[in-house]
């Protein structure tokens, strides 16, 4: 799934309006590889989805 980043703070994990490849979804929230080539989980409210999964 790709998503966009949406948060309204200020981070150099993202970019604002970049879309991002979700590697997974656990427990509700996205892990995302961020800016800082490290994965994380998010909260999937700072993101509009742009392409789902098959």
């Amino acid at each position: 799934m790709k998503v966009k980043f949406i948060g309204k703070f200020d981070t150099l994990a993202f970019e604002e309006g970049k879309v991002y490849e979700v590697i997974s979804i656990e427990r509700g929230w996205y892990r995302i590889m961020t800016e800082l080539d490290e994965d994380y989980l998010f909260p999937p409210e700072l993101f509009e989805i742009m392409e789902e999964d098959d």
